[in-house]
């Protein structure tokens, strides 16, 4: 085998063995956050005493404070590892605390809703602690130009992985007697205890085949490595006035993400409220995972002919006309064309927006730039859901919640309007020019 060969099966190994966390965690983005969990959680308030509404809004409100801990944690963890190096070994602590607040969750009784917003909280921050130190490889394993299909790969393969359990979680909920299961209730806890055997076991590849990156270290070696990390951070914001177009793209970032995260957290419990059986719910989200799946890989190749920008408009412009939709959606068959809308546009949209802001990032500090990416996002993000559990409670049910999520993608994409890409990707390549980033190790 020549050398260029045997290079290239190396890199699609890497490249493959990167994708495959996103098949491994994204089955607790599907059975967890987005299909069966809700309806469980609105469940447990219910028979705890707590109003339709209110238990809506107690998942929304939820769902707003482990973003505000991940938005605590995220920044100076990404500097600490940027400066200690170990990225792989904080993935690992993180999809760790996940895999484990998931696993507790079987043991929620009928009406513990306090205890399941503890372990959902515990579960979530270590679902995206981990996504801080994941992310933060992609600029360091991509070749240049592959970023945006790389990053597209990695959602494709999480939409199959997270579909595939659903599919199987699905079953036993329905069925459990086929499967020798007990009751719903004993088959609802077993799927959410699968989720963390599943998150646990395709995480192995990451951790066996991804090299660790190079450390660029621009402070003492003998400084203490949290006093390191918020060293790190402070000069991340004092610099982030030179990144002028990463600024205006995380900005504009900040807003539409938080209209697409408050789809995904509240789409099956605001589907419970007026009345959608669960099975109809988790069978329409199995639809967005597999239409997700190609829709994906053509988002990826739309970037090469359209550039990652515009394919994200194009993403944004559908989002709308689903917040429209989904404010006069009565039946499940609203809900099933409501979720192929967004299994056409999900993944495509998170995964280049990943990619668009990992090639404007300086690659010699990736998990501090993806840390305060994360953190950014964590506390713009809490508006989303904590708006719409604000308005669920005032207004005694749902709908003028899901038509506030407009706002967020008119003027997400506005300003990504404006954002120039080309002299983003300069200014970082030029910063790594200047530490000497690539000769290090």
């Amino acid at each position: 085998m020549s050398a260029t060969a045997s290079d290239d099966r190396t890199y699609r190994k890497i490249i493959n063995s990167w994708a495959m966390y996103d098949w491994a965690n994204s089955a607790f983005a599907t059975t967890i956050m987005a299909a069966m969990f809700p309806p469980f959680y609105r469940s447990l308030a219910i028979a705890a005493g707590v109003t339709e509404a209110g238990a809506t809004a107690a998942w929304a409100y939820t769902a707003s404070i482990y973003q505000i801990i991940v938005a605590l944690l995220a920044p100076v963890l990404g500097a600490i590892s940027d400066h200690t190096g170990g990225k792989k070994w904080y993935l690992a602590f993180f999809a760790g605390l996940g895999v484990v607040g998931t696993g507790l969750f079987v043991v929620l009784g009928d009406d513990s809703y306090i205890m399941g917003s503890i372990l959902y909280i515990v579960g979530a921050v270590g679902f995206s602690g981990a996504n801080v130190f994941y992310e933060s490889l992609l600029p360091h394993i991509a070749k240049k130009g592959d970023i945006d299909q790389v990053s597209t790969r990695g959602y494709a393969l999480g939409y199959l992985g997270g579909g595939i359990l659903l599919v199987l979680n699905m079953l036993w909920y329905m069925w459990p007697d086929l499967f020798f299961m007990p009751g719903e209730g004993f088959a609802l806890r077993a799927a959410f205890f699968s989720v963390a055997v599943w998150w646990a076991l395709f995480s192995i590849p990451l951790f066996r085949n991804v090299p660790e990156p190079p450390v660029v270290r621009t402070m003492d070696k003998a400084v203490n490595v949290v006093s390191a990390g918020f060293g790190r951070l402070a000069h991340t914001l004092r610099k982030m006035t030179n990144y002028k177009q990463l600024l205006l793209f995380l900005v504009a970032f900040w807003i539409y993400n938080n209209g697409i995260g408050t789809i995904i957290t509240m789409a099956t419990a605001y589907g419970d409220e007026i009345g959608i059986e669960l099975s109809d719910m988790v069978i329409a989200l199995i639809i967005t995972q597999f239409v997700g799946i190609p829709f994906s890989f053509a988002f990826g190749s739309l970037a090469k002919r359209l550039t990652a920008k515009r394919s994200i408009l194009l993403a944004l412009i559908v989002y709308t006309l689903i917040s429209i939709a989904g404010y006069f959606m009565q039946n499940e068959i609203h809900f099933y064309i409501l979720a192929f809308m967004v299994g056409t546009v999900q993944g495509g949209s998170q995964a280049l927006s990943r990619s668009l802001y990992g090639a404007m990032v300086p690659k010699s500090q990736t998990a501090e730039f993806f840390g305060f990416y994360s953190t950014s996002s964590k506390i713009a993000g809490v508006l989303g859901p904590l708006l719409f559990g604000v308005v669920s409670t005032l207004a005694g049910e749902s709908r003028l919640s899901i038509i506030s999520l407009i706002i967020f993608f008119l003027v997400g994409g506005l300003l990504l309007l404006r954002v120039d890409v080309a002299e983003g990707i300069r200014v970082a390549r030029e910063e790594d020019a200047q530490v000497g980033w690539g000769q290090a190790g």
